[in-house]
């Protein structure tokens, strides 16, 4: 499925610009296009985010793409609609957006009420903040505390607790899919090898087995005597969902919801037009326990969970220099606070989300396209599910990140 691509593209880290690498594609040779491109916001002053890539770019991209093949791009809360419809635009159909849900976000949003006390020379009322375990607990007269700073705490503006912004928390990832050359699905997976997504293959797995009446894929048990026979077996899965957490979000997500007992689905339950022929009886034998997998946890189980390690942004960097890098904005009257990193791109995914998102789209002989690579994440991800990529970058220092993480051995 790679003879057509040019051989000095293949499974490389190339430095140039997008729609350079694109010219150099032949038509309907890429089996799936999943890449993280500008959001367009001037993200921490940053020349490649000063726009949202154009329909120009994405009429290159529905080009190289096989018929049916499909298109994952994540995009930025604010600019979002204009990278979707200038997808759209471009030919391809909008079949799905999957949001990928994170609890790391922190809120840059300005403080109305202080500003306008500064303003109009407003005194403040002013405490002491203290902390226990990193944890804050707010004024606490007890000897045993210790104050770590004079901290501002409320202002006499009647707009003191207004601010400008939400805590970021999701990123959209617009599924988008070149439209079918054949007549069906079915006849276009055959001739081209796309337009179908793997489901088995990402289902959100059940750690616990499950006691039911229902064998593989539904089918129930039966013995001679047309009685139900209940089996112990390992669930397939749940059906992967629009909807992707990371682990402080998961975290979150079951703090909230405590943990809970699923009950059996009522899929069978449809099928009771069938009424009391025979298998009428069998579908209402099985009742509540066709659908549902009965299993024991909290809600982060009916979703992906993307788990990151904290030292995959910087595994193969070792003889790369440390940079600083600014990974969130302060906290009001907080010194802006840099960390050390050798892979100093700040947007850079988990590698597990890229892998999911591959494999969710792309057949294991195909071909994934990621023509804004920054670190090279995508790449990484296709190496470890041994999957074939072109991928490229604008940025020099970017690349060399990029060739240092896949020069490393399989995570």
């Amino acid at each position: 499925m790679t003879t057509n691509i040019p051989h000095h593209l293949l499974n490389k880290v190339v430095c140039m610009n997008a729609l350079e690498l694109l010219k150099q594609l032949p038509d309907n040779s890429v089996d799936a296009i999943v890449t993280d491109p500008p959001y367009g916001l001037e993200f921490m002053g940053k020349d490649w985010d000063k726009g949202v890539p154009g329909i120009h770019f994405w009429k290159e991209m529905i080009r190289v793409l096989k018929p049916g093949g499909f298109l994952l791009s994540f995009g930025g809360t604010r600019t979002y609609h204009r990278m979707a419809c200038a997808i759209e635009d471009a030919g391809f159909e909008i079949r799905d957006c999957i949001m990928w849900l994170y609890g790391s976000g922190f809120p840059k949003s300005l403080n109305i009420g202080k500003q306008i006390d500064k303003m109009q020379g407003n005194e403040r009322i002013k405490g002491e903040l203290k902390f226990k375990g990193g944890t804050q607990l707010g004024v606490i007269n007890d000897d045993n505390w210790k104050p770590k700073d004079v901290y501002e705490t409320k202002g006499t503006s009647e707009w003191e607790g207004w601010g400008t912004a939400l805590k970021p928390a999701n990123e959209p990832i617009v599924v988008a899919r070149k439209p079918l050359s054949e007549k069906n699905v079915a006849l276009n997976v055959l001739k081209w090898g796309t337009g179908g997504i793997n489901i088995d293959d990402c289902r959100i797995e059940a750690k616990d087995k499950i006691q039911c009446q229902t064998g593989h894929k539904g089918q129930p048990f039966l013995s001679r005597e047309h009685k139900f026979t209940p089996r112990e077996y390992q669930s397939e899965g749940r059906f992967p969902a629009n909807i992707i957490l990371d682990e402080e979000a998961g975290r979150l997500l079951d703090e909230q919801s405590g943990i809970s007992k699923s009950s059996g689905g009522s899929g069978i339950k449809s099928q009771g037009a069938l009424g009391d022929t025979k298998y009428g009886k069998y579908n209402k034998q099985l009742g509540e326990n066709a659908g549902g997998l009965k299993d024991k946890g909290g809600a982060s189980r009916f979703f992906y969970c993307a788990k990151a390690s904290k030292s995959e942004r910087n595994e193969g960097c070792d003889d790369l220099e440390e940079d600083n890098i600014r990974i969130n904005a302060p906290r009001e009257n907080e010194e802006v606070k840099n960390t050390l990193r050798k892979n100093n791109h700040p947007t850079v995914k988990p590698i597990k989300l890229m892998e999911y998102l591959i494999k969710l789209v792309t057949p294991k002989s195909g071909v994934v396209m990621d023509c804004f690579m920054g670190s090279g994440t995508t790449a990484l991800a296709c190496k470890q599910l041994g999957r074939n990529f072109i991928g490229c970058d604008i940025s020099p220092e970017y690349c060399k990140i990029a060739e240092k993480r896949l020069a490393q051995e399989i995570l």
